[in-house]
């Protein structure tokens, strides 16, 4: 949604809601609606859009899988606000992962934690520290989707699946 305010959401979400089964939503770079986890839920409960579901300091485990994942953040984390940040998101991440348990973690970021000659160690150490082995992410747009890393790399299997890097179609997970 390119809401400035949850309030603003509502027929975005209605849109969302509508569409088949369980939607869990992970925040973006643009989502400058995105406020308290207890203040979405309360949102969605109070609007009966009961199939959206937030992805923050948690993980959803359906079946033998935990879904987990944060937004994660840019690369270049060398000024102290974007350290700062990035530090955030490893917690967060951790926290999710931590509550999987036992699960299989299947891990979904909003920006890559890879690129061609980049990546984002911190995620990517909590990755390996956790037995991570597929990582779905977004974020990248246009031109810059022919530089997305997909495939395994250091026994992690990436896929993109932003939404015009898909066509927006959905991705379906495999086993």
């Amino acid at each position: 949604s390119w809401a400035m305010k949850l309030e603003d959401t509502a027929a975005d979400f209605a849109f969302l809601n509508a569409l088949p089964g369980q939607k869990w939503l992970v925040k973006g770079n643009h989502d400058y609606w995105w406020t308290t986890q207890r203040k979405m839920e309360a949102y969605f409960a109070k609007m009966g859009f009961d199939t959206l579901h937030i992805l923050h300091n948690n993980c959803c485990i359906t079946g033998r899988f935990a879904l987990c994942g944060t937004r994660g953040w840019l690369f270049d984390d060398s000024e102290p606000q974007d350290a700062k940040v990035m530090a955030r998101e490893v917690g967060r991440l951790k926290t999710s992962l931590e509550a999987a348990g036992d699960c299989e973690k299947l891990v979904f970021l909003h920006y890559p934690p890879v690129y061609p000659g980049a990546c984002a160690e911190a995620l990517l150490a909590v990755l390996r520290q956790y037995g991570v082995q597929r990582c779905w992410y977004g974020h990248l747009h246009g031109k810059s989707i022919r530089y997305a890393v997909q495939g395994v790399q250091d026994g992690i299997c990436y896929k993109l699946i932003s939404a015009d890097g898909l066509h927006f179609c959905p991705w379906k997970i495999e086993n």
